[in-house]
């Protein structure tokens, strides 16, 4: 994997609230390698609102992303849970199962399930 690759978080959330999250495959432009993150924050209005900032970004490294998917996050940082749930209307639902385990990854000391309940 290269070195921009590897140096990107596989996760970025927001430390508390309900939020729409995406799972976005970032792909190397000249390699062909790729690796998929998840990102999410309540200040997206939006599922697409977190693509517009996390796409140029990967531009600017010499990547290119494309979303597979979005949903919800419900994170209690005092509770230490995580919720993965919902979908996205623009970019169908994220397989939540790929995404919890990546979070399990970030917050492993954190209770996470996931389903694929709307609310």
């Amino acid at each position: 994997m290269t070195d921009a690759l590897a140096k990107l978080p596989d996760v970025e959330i927001d430390p508390e609230g309900t939020f729409k999250y995406i799972l976005v495959r970032v792909t190397v432009k000249d390699g062909g390698m790729h690796k998929d993150i998840v990102r999410g924050t309540r200040s997206a209005e939006y599922h697409n609102h977190i693509f517009e900032k996390v796409s140029p970004a990967m531009e600017a490294l010499g990547m290119e992303c494309k979303c597979l998917g979005g949903g919800k996050i419900q994170h209690s940082n005092q509770e230490k849970k995580l919720r993965v749930f919902g979908e996205s209307t623009a970019y169908g639902k994220a397989d939540h199962s790929v995404s919890v385990e990546m979070l399990k990854s970030a917050f492993s000391d954190y209770e996470i399930t996931w389903s694929d309940d709307k609310k």
